[in-house]
């Protein structure tokens, strides 16, 4: 975290973010104790999740028996059950008060896991897929919401006006680095402690994100009488949807490779990556044209998934990995922001959000139910998706972004 920390930060840099240029300039006086408090209940909440990602699908197929079809119905209803509750994200956050939405919402995910703490005391005959199914659709639905409420609502009310950019690019890295960090925690858990001690450490991060986002005061605010119960507000952005399909082209070559037996030292060389994409906005991307950070991210995929095809253990492919998907979603999360007015900001970040995890669920589910124990196919196939977002993303939405813009 540390090192983390010392990359993010820039102390000199105290103007606000210009969403138009590739880098991003870091406030020093953003990082007080209530922002490090809810980005950690960020990290640890999306650590849970993903911990789950390459040991849950080894329990289905080998302790409970479930095919490999089954299997990826089960992760791919996560990705469904993120949407079953945003209707009602903007009603909820004015009804009652927001922190405890996001609190009552991690509650209940931790819940769904302690579902699958029970489930694993339980014979495989008792323990069937569409028990699963249900499981995960109600994980994604809690997690959904509280990932929303913590990101499009908490995270903003505790920065200056100036600083709520910038709030949400920080707190969006510590999110992604969960994508390494949390499988990596969840394979060294599942080799100390078996998949009873993987569920046992994901409540604890729950638990523990819980504990920090109750321990941030938030001032009251009177609901507005106005608002409906179900709304697209803090749930999807109508100007967004081209660069939502965009976004999940990327992300779901992501989730196609978390279904490969990948080992711990693929992700912390992956994290590595990360923190190598973290220094290239930085640094290589300062002053570059706005067009070529996605891109550039994008040939990085290509590099990796081509490594990963000729040289899978080499510790350059998920090095590679790493740094594009760190350029390519920090890149688009600004994006959104970009097409998003004043009052929209909330909705943008809950639009990545969807964008990025929707096309994580899809790659899990492609990646059990078409491509079990086939790494090439799934490679030739992450490769012509990765080859269709640069192409899409090159001829028509970023010209079509720059037309739509509102800041």
């Amino acid at each position: 975290m540390s090192a983390m920390s010392r990359a993010a930060i820039s102390p000199t840099s105290v103007r606000a973010i210009n969403v138009n240029t590739p880098t991003t300039p870091l406030h020093a006086n953003l990082w007080n104790r209530d922002f490090w408090f809810l980005v950690t209940a960020e990290l640890l909440l999306n650590m849970a999740v993903y911990m789950l990602v390459p040991t849950m699908p080894q329990w289905l197929l080998h302790a409970k028996h479930l095919t490999a079809v089954e299997t990826g119905m089960a992760m791919g209803a996560f990705g469904v059950g993120l949407y079953v509750l945003g209707l009602l994200c903007s009603w909820l956050v004015q009804r009652y008060r927001r922190n405890q939405v996001c609190m009552w919402a991690i509650g209940l995910m931790t819940l769904t896991i302690a579902m699958l703490w029970y489930a694993d005391t339980l014979p495989a005959a008792l323990v069937g897929p569409w028990t699963i199914v249900g499981q995960r659709l109600l994980m994604g639905a809690t997690f959904g919401l509280a990932q929303m409420v913590l990101a499009s609502t908490l995270i903003i009310d505790t920065c200056e006006s100036g600083h709520r950019t910038v709030a949400n690019y920080n707190a969006s890295w510590f999110a992604r680095f969960a994508m390494a960090l949390g499988p990596l925690a969840g394979l060294l858990a599942s080799t100390w402690h078996s998949f009873h001690g993987v569920l046992t450490v994901a409540m604890g991060c729950c638990l523990t994100a819980l504990l920090l986002v109750r321990l941030v005061s938030f001032p009251f605010r009177a609901p507005d009488d106005q608002v409906r119960v179900a709304s697209f507000d803090r749930f999807l952005l109508p100007t967004g949807h081209l660069l939502f399909v965009n976004l999940l082209l990327v992300s779901t070559v992501g989730g196609l490779l978390l279904t490969m037996p990948l080992t711990t030292m693929f992700y912390a060389v992956m994290m590595c990556g990360f923190l190598l994409a973290l220094l290239a906005q930085r640094l290589i991307f300062r002053e570059a044209e706005l067009k070529s950070e996605v891109v550039s991210g994008l040939i990085l995929l290509v590099a990796a998934l081509l490594t990963l095809l000729w040289y899978p253990q080499s510790y350059a492919a998920p090095l590679l990995t790493g740094t594009a998907l760190g350029i390519i979603a920090a890149r688009f999360l600004l994006f959104f922001v970009r097409l998003s007015r004043h009052c929209q900001r909330g909705t943008s970040q809950s639009m990545y959000f969807l964008g990025w995890e929707s096309g994580i669920a899809l790659g899990l589910c492609m990646g059990y139910t078409l491509f079990y124990k086939q790494p090439q196919p799934l490679l030739i196939t992450a490769l012509a998706l990765t080859t269709a977002a640069l192409l899409m993303y090159h001829l028509l939405t970023h010209s079509w972004i720059m037309q739509h813009k509102n800041r």
